[in-house]
């Protein structure tokens, strides 16, 4: 088995897991992911792909959340998220491959007691606010290949749930991600790997995406958080040790 077929066949089942996973939680799907990505092209052309792959992802619950979704905080998040990526991206291009891949790694485990700091606090924040959000989180966004995990708590704070928080933060990331993809073509980034690679993934992540339908009530959301914590940690310390090991 060639090393092209294996790597599609494991990145495909990651992406329709994943697809699953983001589904029912509203992030995730980079996460699991991420690992893989790393090993097979490289932590600058990991970026890349996920990019796509998450506008794919985040298109597809647009859509399913349309209605739900609050465009006012939309607009407000990503009139600042958007110039604050295209900085991060160009801060990306900047940095060596080895650095990208411990800061993937260590983002990753980091986020665990973050999110669940922000979750203990129980603050509520106002529409201004996420013009500040936006603008960290873009920056963030721009650098690193995920920021789903610590984006969700500031949707939560302002009192989106369900289809109203799924359908708000899928269509912020979206626009997000539109611009990441811009910039990386522009910066000479993105090639035609990650593009081929990205949509192939994105096809299985919006397979994945219809199933969670049927799954997000099955299981109990603290069990959900317990599982997604552990990914977390699990592919962080994965990317570290490639990390270590390629030294």
């Amino acid at each position: 088995m060639t090393d092209l077929v294996l790597s599609i066949l494991i990145l495909g089942s990651l992406g329709l897991v994943a697809g699953v996973m983001g589904g029912v939680i509203g992030f995730g799907t980079t996460i699991i992911l991420m690992p893989a990505l790393v090993h097979f092209y490289g932590p600058v052309q990991t970026v890349s792909i996920i990019a796509i792959t998450a506008t794919i992802a985040n298109f597809s619950r647009v859509i399913l959340w349309w209605r739900e979704t609050n465009w006012k905080v939309c607009l407000v998040y990503s009139l600042t998220a958007i110039p604050a990526v295209a900085l991060g991206a160009n801060t990306l291009v900047l940095l060596n491959g080895t650095l990208i891949e411990a800061i993937l790694g260590i983002f990753l485990i980091a986020l665990i007691p973050i999110r669940r700091w922000l979750r203990r606090q129980a603050f509520k924040i106002t529409l201004w606010h996420m013009s500040v959000v936006g603008a960290a989180i873009g920056y963030l966004t721009g650098i690193v290949a995920t920021t789903g995990a610590i984006n969700t708590p500031f949707f939560l704070a302002f009192g989106l749930v369900k289809g109203a928080y799924l359908g708000t933060e899928a269509a912020s990331s979206l626009f997000m991600l539109i611009a990441k993809i811009f910039v990386f073509q522009q910066l000479g980034v993105l090639d035609v790997l990650a593009i081929t690679q990205g949509l192939m993934l994105g096809v299985c992540v919006m397979a994945g995406s219809v199933l969670s339908k049927r799954i997000v009530l099955a299981l109990p959301e603290k069990r959900f958080m317990q599982l997604m914590e552990s990914v977390m940690l699990i592919s962080g310390l994965s990317i570290l040790g490639q990390c270590l090991y390629s030294q």
